[in-house]
């Protein structure tokens, strides 16, 4: 975990002067600085028997990473999607809207697409998932990566965004007293895809921290 310049920069003096580390840190704490911030910054140098700080590799935005997971969000992304249309389509023809209707062409088109996106979107993500897990356990320090973490906030908050959006769907329908079978299946469709997802990568970002704390 990173932490700010000047926070590494106190630690290394100190640790020049032979200064405890738990003595750093009751200082940092004292001067108002944030656990994580500490934390970052006493694991930014390894605890060894040497002269002077010696410093731990840190991450850096390779176009290597940036490439990899820019790939893996995107396809997780299209699978969700090409998923969640497939599953409206089916809801819709198992529970029919009299009022509405639409050409069979134009149902098989979309059911196609749909499923044409998720058979190469889908592999792909779980490939890349596969490989990204391996080089994780390889170098946990990738676990730090700036692009990784950016994308998987990014992902959190449009998850969050959605079962936002879904509930408040939800309870307006609810209290307009239009609820059926079909609409709440696909509130459920939505809510089960955004919800997987926020839970999956918040665990994810929550056994980061519990890495760094350790």
């Amino acid at each position: 975990m990173t932490a700010p310049e000047e926070l590494r920069q106190f630690v290394k003096e100190g640790l020049a002067r032979s200064v405890p580390r738990g003595r750093l840190e009751t200082a940092m704490q004292e001067a108002g600085w944030a656990r994580a911030d500490i934390r970052g910054a006493l694991t930014c140098y390894a605890e060894l028997d040497f002269p002077v700080p010696v410093p731990r590799p840190q991450p850096y935005l390779s176009a290597r990473d940036a490439f990899v997971y820019l790939l893996l969000f995107t396809s997780l992304y299209l699978s969700a999607f090409s998923l969640g249309r497939l599953l409206f389509e089916l809801i819709n023809q198992a529970f029919p809207d009299p009022m509405v209707t639409r050409p069979e062409q134009v149902v098989r088109e979309v059911i196609r697409w749909s499923v044409s996106l998720l058979i190469v979107a889908g592999p792909l993500f779980l490939v890349l998932s596969r490989m990204i897990g391996r080089d994780l356990v390889a170098d946990p320090a990738k676990r730090s990566s700036k692009v990784r973490r950016w994308l998987t906030y990014l992902t959190l908050f449009v998850a969050a965004a959605v079962l936002i959006g879904d509930v408040t769907t939800l309870i307006f329908s609810l209290l307009g007293g239009e609820l059926s079978v079909r609409f709440v299946l696909k509130v459920l469709t939505v809510g089960v895809l955004a919800g997987g997802g926020f839970w999956y990568y918040l665990s994810d970002l929550r056994a980061d921290e519990r890495e760094v704390e350790a």
